[in-house]
């Protein structure tokens, strides 16, 4: 059965997502095992043997003074922002609440590229991009019973996603996404070994953790496959809105695994974040400037 190519991209960015969020699971529940410092160097040494072997095959390698590019080396600290802050929120958060928030990544990039790149953004997309942000509001719950501090994590982690994102967009062409995604990986792993003494130092991890996170490095790079796949399939305008299927992956896998049933108010919020990043999207396919519809990377963990 063939498939039309938004039809094609639309089922490989929501593959994409569905690795995404068990990678998230995967740490969640690893984390009851080891501090997420060393959750990031052991899962990072399985994934830089697969995309070292990878990029090597495709002859991606770049020399190192590559790193020295100005949009990459802000695209790595992006990187290891996102990714820190994001693992430390969901060890404690619900992973639908995490999610939910992380959502709001297209509109933050939106915002960023208005004030950054000086894109134009009309006052529907302003207004999509402030009801994005109340919808986070209401998951994060600021001076409410039900606040908890790491939420506040999540959000971090969008900020540095969207530097992250805004700075892949500075990077020449003619540099592979898989020598981009090897750089993050490595300096990924090497800070989770920095940060693995203060958290708490080396625990040898069991059989059944070291092979969920290889199982998971496997799942990352699947991930990043698919959304290139996807991004290539398809109009980004029809594909990208389906990175919102994370949200769906992350209630279920929350509920499946952990237990965790989204309450009403959470459900409110991420309505209206997915619904506003929703409408940004149409704006941008009506005005055929595709700004957040560009940004439909990995979240925090895609590397």
């Amino acid at each position: 059965m063939a498939f039309s190519p938004n039809i094609r991209g639309s089922l490989l960015m929501a593959a994409a997502m569905a690795n995404f969020t068990i990678v998230d699971a995967i740490t969640k529940a690893v984390s009851t095992e080891m501090n997420i410092g060393e959750i990031m160097l052991v899962r990072g040494v399985f994934a830089i043997a697969l995309i070292a072997t990878l990029a090597w095959h495709r002859d991606a390698l770049r020399p190192l003074s590559t790193l020295m590019m100005k949009p990459i080396a802000l695209r790595v600290v992006g990187e290891i922002g996102g990714t820190v802050s994001f693992m430390a929120a969901i060890v404690h958060l619900p992973l639908a609440n995490a999610a939910a928030i992380v959502q709001a990544l297209p509109l933050a990039i939106t915002f960023g590229a208005a004030l950054i790149f000086g894109e134009p953004v009309g006052w529907r997309r302003w207004l999509a991009i402030t009801a994005g942000f109340v919808g986070v509001l209401i998951v994060v719950r600021p001076g409410a019973e039900g606040f908890s501090q790491f939420s506040l994590l999540a959000l971090t982690a969008v900020v540095f996603c969207a530097v992250r994102d805004l700075a892949t967009k500075q990077v020449p062409v003619e540099i592979p996404s898989l020598f981009i995604t090897l750089v993050t990986t490595v300096t990924v792993a090497i800070t989770g070994a920095v940060i693995l003494v203060p958290l708490g130092g080396w625990t040898p991890p069991s059989g059944r953790a070291l092979g969920l996170l290889a199982f998971a490095a496997v799942l990352l790079l699947i991930g990043y496959q698919c959304i290139i796949m996807a991004l290539r399939s398809g109009d980004i305008s029809a594909v990208a809105p389906f990175r919102y299927s994370a949200l769906l992956w992350a209630m279920l896998l929350g509920y499946l695994a952990f237990g965790d049933v989204p309450d009403a108010t959470m459900v409110t919020g991420a309505s209206i974040i997915v619904l506003s990043g929703l409408y940004a999207f149409y704006r941008e396919r009506k005005r055929h400037r595709p700004v957040a519809a560009d940004a439909s990377g990995p979240p925090p963990e895609g590397l």
